[in-house]
């Protein structure tokens, strides 16, 4: 059977980043997208990522999501070089936990925008690119929202539980 193409390309700067960015391709992948995973960097390989991002779309990918610590350069650098949405994920690789990632990543100039998620939230970065890809399929559609309707009834099943356990 052959693998379905990439609609989502996960990208980071270093394998170190690997470690807080997998959720989101387990998330993709439990939503049935289909994504890659790329490593490169805007400070080390800018050309790569140049490359990269100016042919996404012709390689029929949907959205980009950008892990990035420190200066966080690279999610800015990518939608720079494509119309596709970007969404910016920020790594806690510094001493100052991520909060430079963040800003660097929302600081972004009029007219070069990249959406964010949390310090670390890859799995968000997920759900907002399959959300987007959801806008123009029924499948990915119906599987968010079986997927909102399971997370509901954990809270549910919780709320049962606590009054159960506390009455």
């Amino acid at each position: 059977m052959a693998k379905d193409a990439p609609l989502v390309s996960i990208v980071m700067g270093s394998a170190s980043d690997l470690e807080v960015m997998r959720p989101c391709a387990d998330q993709l992948e439990a939503l049935g997208v289909a994504c890659e995973i790329r490593i490169m960097s805007a400070h080390r390989t800018p050309e790569m990522v140049s490359e990269h991002a100016s042919g996404a779309a012709d390689r029929g990918l949907k959205v980009i999501i950008a892990g990035a610590g420190a200066a966080a350069a690279l999610p800015g650098v990518i939608a720079a070089h494509t119309q596709l949405p970007v969404i910016g994920v920020p790594i806690d690789a510094t001493a100052l936990r991520g909060v430079d990632a963040l800003y660097a990543i929302v600081q972004m100039p009029s007219g070069v925008p990249v959406a964010t998620v949390g310090i670390d939230a890859a799995k968000n970065a997920a759900v907002l690119a399959a959300r987007i890809i959801a806008l123009g399929d029924v499948e990915v559609a119906r599987r968010l929202a079986e997927m909102t309707r399971q997370q509901a009834e954990k809270v549910i099943q919780s709320d049962k539980q606590v009054r159960e356990e506390t009455a």
